[in-house]
């Protein structure tokens, strides 16, 4: 790289740390900040296994009070998670009750076991608050008066409904990723956030302090300008693949409202296929590997890089085959998404740094090896992501952590820079924050829609099989009817936003 090369591009990095740099407080009109020495008192949406998480997380703060639960299924023992009896465990802990979930038959969530849990907890801390129970979230934000704001923690084709809902009522939205599953709903929650200027907030990993770090040793030129970046996941570990539907008509189990679970989604029979955890693998009700994980790791290449809207995406993914009267036949699938699957964005110049291919591995897939890994007798991590520069390449694993530059020889000459960037709080203590008035989150839903908006662009691409080229100003592609048709969902009556 030339000395005037280099110049432009160490102060297109620094204009890339402005990312990290605060927001002043707002001041918008119809905005409803909560006072600094007042709790925001908020209603959980979504009492699975991740909302029973988050509630037992957020329960023990001074500053926040669960004053409502919502979740369409009362309580039940079927639930899906990731260690044997994890759940319970947890509960027990923080209850401090051995003899909690003795005679459940499973993982047992629902919104009972939330209201239980709050009451509990208040009860114990000697402030008598109790929770109020809800079905439908719609009935819950006409209801409860008194709500500041709402926890989403719902699967992922409610995210878009619940958040939207919130807001258009003056109530502050924190969610799990994503902000929703379908483009035009995630376009209508970020205008919806602009628009009331809200306290808003995607759960995507946007306190790791490797996020600033990996920046500043880019901002240094450690790697010269970046042309690439892989980052590659293990997942789906879910149900993923399915080419139809499920056949059998199982009945809906006791306190459960499917209808309400199924929210937009228009009807179809109840299956156990569709809830709790594995519905992250259909197109309907998930949003694939790519949507589950995929917000951790590019909210940190987003910000390190400065990345906007990508100008083309194209997608490889697995495919299925079937034997018929003597013919191999290719089986379709319009149902789920791909077990496996590669997707490669285009990001145009910006700033004074060069264009970026963006490549995305999941199922097992990884990058072809890098020769300073190779150098070092090393191989690729499970997971990871990559920064490949006309000087280096950085390696960091998945959520970012353990970033070093390969091989090993080069962070061991490497002059670390001096902290240049604030390090970001912990981020509920953003959102907190941020619905007392303070700065906006490092991914308020304005903020997170250039990575929310690429990955539902990723996930259409997976679906049309070819090379989409993205016109963000008119928010549509510029070569595909089909991939047109993928940016809004058909809603059921009553649901429309």
């Amino acid at each position: 790289m030339n000395t005037a090369s280099r110049r432009r591009f160490l102060s297109a990095a620094a204009a890339a740390g402005a990312a990290f740099t605060a927001v002043p407080s707002r001041a918008i009109a119809g905005a409803k900040f909560v006072a600094p020495s007042d709790r925001v008192n908020v209603a959980f949406i979504g009492a699975g296994t991740q909302g029973i998480r988050q509630l037992i997380d957020a329960l023990p703060r001074g500053d926040m009070r669960v004053a409502a639960m919502c979740d369409p299924n009362r309580r039940s023992d079927d639930y899906v998670e990731w260690g044997r009896n994890e759940i319970r465990d947890k509960v027990r802990r923080f209850l401090g009750d051995q003899s909690w979930g003795a005679d459940a038959k499973g993982c047992r969530c629902g919104r009972e076991i939330g209201v239980e849990l709050v009451d509990r907890h208040y009860a114990k801390a000697g402030l008598g608050w109790k929770c109020a129970a809800y079905a439908d979230f719609r009935e819950m934000l006409a209801e409860e008066k008194g709500l500041d704001a709402v926890y989403n923690m719902t699967p992922d084709h409610l995210h878009g409904s619940v958040v939207v809902a919130a807001m258009r009522l003056g109530k502050h939205a924190i969610t799990h990723k994503p902000v929703a599953n379908v483009f035009s709903e995630s376009h209508l929650a970020m205008t919806t956030a602009k628009e009331t200027g809200l306290a808003t907030h995607l759960f995507c990993a946007a306190d790791k302090h490797t996020t600033p770090l990996m920046c500043e040793w880019i901002r240094a030129g450690a790697i010269g300008a970046v042309r690439e970046v892989h980052n590659w996941t293990t997942r789906p570990f879910w149900p993923q693949g399915m080419i139809e539907l499920p056949r059998e008509r199982p009945p809906v189990p006791d306190g459960l409202d499917w209808d309400l679970w199924l929210g937009p989604v228009p009807p179809r029979p109840y299956h156990p296929a569709y809830t709790h955890a594995v519905f992250r693998g259909w197109l309907e009700f998930g949003s694939g590997a790519l949507g589950d994980m995929g917000h951790y790791s590019f909210s940190q290449i987003f910000r390190i890089l400065n990345l906007g809207v990508p100008s083309a995406v194209e997608a490889g993914r697995d495919q299925f085959w079937k034997i018929e009267d003597c013919l191999w036949i290719k089986q379709e699938n319009a149902v789920s998404f791909p077990r496996a699957s590669m997707i490669r964005w285009e990001f145009p110049a910006r700033d004074g740094m060069p264009p970026v291919a963006l490549h995305w591995y999941d199922g097992g897939m990884k990058p072809p090896l890098p020769a300073e890994l190779g150098e070092d007798g090393e191989d690729l991590p499970e997971e990871g992501m990559m920064f490949a520069g006309d000087e280096g390449t950085l390696l960091a694993d998945f959520m970012g952590d353990n970033p070093r530059l390969i091989p090993a020889r080069k962070m061991r000459a490497f002059a670390k820079p001096p902290e240049s960037l604030p390090r970001p709080l912990p981020e509920l203590d953003q959102w907190i924050k941020a619905c007392r008035g303070g700065p906006a989150t490092e991914a308020s839903f304005e903020r997170a829609w250039p990575w929310s908006q690429t990955i539902l662009l990723g996930n259409i691409a997976l679906r049309v099989g070819k090379k989409l080229l993205w016109d963000a100003a008119a928010r549509r592609f510029t070569n595909s009817d089909a991939a047109n048709s993928l940016l809004a969902r058909a809603y059921r009556p009553g649901w429309e936003l």
